[in-house]
């Protein structure tokens, strides 16, 4: 399933993207939790009732929304917890000048920085280096703890993509958490694919483009850490919960290290776009 969150009616409605259109679960599974973090708290047995929804819907049509009725938002408008991971393809280690790291380099991102695919990055007078950088987003769809590797793909519900904007000029001075949590600074979506859709997420294409021009461009193959020892590494310190999103680094290609640097401006659109899941992409605002 593609599932997703979006606003109709004057509401915030759970639903997926599906072959005829924006299938809504309010209508089409009103027994399903309303919001995308309670929807993955009910677990597996929810997700087959959606699923049934959904292939239902491409049958008789229940809870298909007209074209052009909705707006959209974050699949999931606010994540439990945000981790991302730093220096994770090798080709980005290379390109800062940083060795391979021995362990997963982890930061913690303010989950209020979440914003729709369309809407505004932000980029505040008080920064003139905020940079883009697409990732590839897990999202926990099980309560893990010390969970080994060789199981931790079992606890995941699904990924989406995310776009990890920094303001490098407050990360030398500050480090990761503030740079990476300002307002507006991780658009997400448009879709949460659940993970039966995407059983192998170590190969898959990742492209981001600058107002057209491809900047970054990898697989996920290239990942130091991969999406199963994350889980492992995170997990074994701190619980995962439903909902919680692992956002997994950036390819080379980032504008802080190309020549000259290359930083967010207003009128610049960034997309990201990452095999089997689709594409995000965001204008870009400056206040």
């Amino acid at each position: 399933m593609r599932l997703v969150t979006f606003d109709h009616a004057g509401r915030q409605r759970l639903g997926a993207d599906s072959a005829r259109g924006l299938v809504d679960f309010s209508v089409a599974a009103p027994d399903l939790p309303g919001t995308m973090l309670a929807f993955l708290g009910a677990g597996a047995t929810a997700r087959q009732r959606a699923a049934a929804a959904v292939a239902r819907a491409q049958q008789d049509g229940t809870g298909l929304v007209p074209a052009g009725a909705t707006t959209p938002a974050a699949p999931l408008p606010r994540p439990g917890k945000i981790f991302g991971i730093a220096l994770n393809y090798r080709d980005h280690a290379a390109e800062t000048g940083q060795p391979i790291p021995a362990a997963p380099l982890v930061f913690s991102k303010a989950v209020t920085a979440v914003i729709a695919a369309g809407a505004p990055i932000v980029v505040p007078a008080v920064s003139a280096a905020a940079d883009y950088e697409g990732e590839l987003a897990v999202v926990i769809g099980r309560t893990a703890r010390r969970v080994p590797a060789t199981d931790a793909l079992g606890y995941v519900a699904g990924y989406t993509i995310m776009n990890d904007v920094t303001a490098r000029d407050y990360q030398a001075r500050s480090g990761h958490c503030l740079a990476k949590s300002f307002d507006t600074f991780a658009p997400m979506g448009p879709v949460i694919v659940t993970a039966d859709e995407i059983p192998d997420p170590g190969c898959l294409e990742i492209r981001t483009t600058l107002n057209g021009e491809v900047v970054q461009h990898s697989n996920t193959r290239h990942l130091i850490f991969s999406v199963a020892v994350l889980i492992e590494y995170l997990s074994a310190g701190v619980t995962l919960e439903p909902g919680d999103v692992i956002t997994t680094g950036t390819p080379a290609g980032v504008g802080f290290r190309r020549q000259p640097p290359r930083f967010l401006r207003e009128g610049d659109t960034v997309r990201i776009e990452i095999e089997q899941i689709g594409a995000l992409a965001n204008p870009v605002v400056a206040v």
